[in-house]
């Protein structure tokens, strides 16, 4: 618990390093825009969505891992009333965890006010390493608050939320990489995993088919709900990645804040 954040936070920036390489290396689409301003755009969110996690954590100082150990204590939550052996507890509780995340993300895109939010995420005209961290902080406010009350309903240990989070951060880093796989790789990976090529369906141009593939790290929730698309109509080299605004607005930090008031 001590070297919880320092932990997640080498594995975040060692994969997000990894990533990063790789997509430089061997690209799967030609970017259309470049990538140092839209960085700099995408990162400044992220550094306002951890300042807002900190200012939550001085008035809830319980946020996700926090919530497990408090819950643990006070005996709240399923797995506290229950006798599980702690792995299967763990495993469970991603599944669960993961599958609550594919349905709140399924939801902000049915709610009208949700999804003025979301599309901060979805406007970015390139899909690469970064758009992963590519969140309105209000957006990732409201999902912590989320988080943490199912935390506390499902009272899992500590270890499991650590785990997921990890395991969340890694996947959705490498589903929105702008990196190349075989195939064959493809298809063996994405019948567990989310893959580049099966995420970057969920963000075309066309809403038929950004309300598809909701998953960040198991693909099986789009395969059982029947939300799943295998491969965009345009094809992954001519489709267009983004919203309506096909210019260098997303890009920019103060109209991507700004995204979610404006009038549109």
């Amino acid at each position: 618990m001590e070297n919880e954040a320092l932990i997640r936070l080498v594995i975040f920036l060692g994969l997000f390093s990894l990533f990063a390489a790789v997509e430089t290396l061997a690209p799967r689409r030609v970017r259309a825009q470049q990538r140092s301003k839209r960085w700099v755009t995408n990162w400044g969110i992220t550094i306002a969505n951890t300042l807002l996690l900190r200012l939550m954590a001085l008035g809830l100082p319980l946020l996700a891992v926090g919530a497990a150990a408090d819950a643990q204590i006070q005996g709240w939550g399923l797995f506290n009333a229950i006798d599980l052996s702690l792995w299967v507890e763990v495993i469970a509780a991603i599944l669960i965890l993961d599958f609550a995340i594919w349905a709140q993300h399924l939801i902000t895109h049915k709610v009208p006010l949700l999804w003025r939010l979301h599309r901060v995420h979805h406007a970015d005209v390139d899909m690469d390493v970064t758009t992963a961290i590519r969140f309105h902080p209000v957006e990732i406010g409201l999902s912590m608050l989320v988080k943490i009350g199912l935390v506390y309903l499902l009272g899992p240990a500590a270890i499991a939320v650590i785990l997921f989070e990890i395991i969340l951060n890694g996947t959705a880093m490498f589903n929105h990489a702008n990196i190349r796989l075989p195939l064959a790789v493809d298809a063996i990976i994405r019948r567990v995993l989310v893959t580049p090529d099966m995420h970057r369906v969920h963000h075309s141009v066309h809403r038929h088919e950004h309300d598809s593939n909701y998953g960040f790290s198991l693909s099986i929730w789009d395969q059982m709900f029947g939300t799943y698309i295998a491969q965009p109509a345009a094809g992954h080299d001519e489709m267009e990645v983004g919203l309506e605004w096909q210019d260098d607005r997303p890009a920019r930090f103060g109209w991507s804040m700004g995204l979610p008031f404006a009038r549109k």
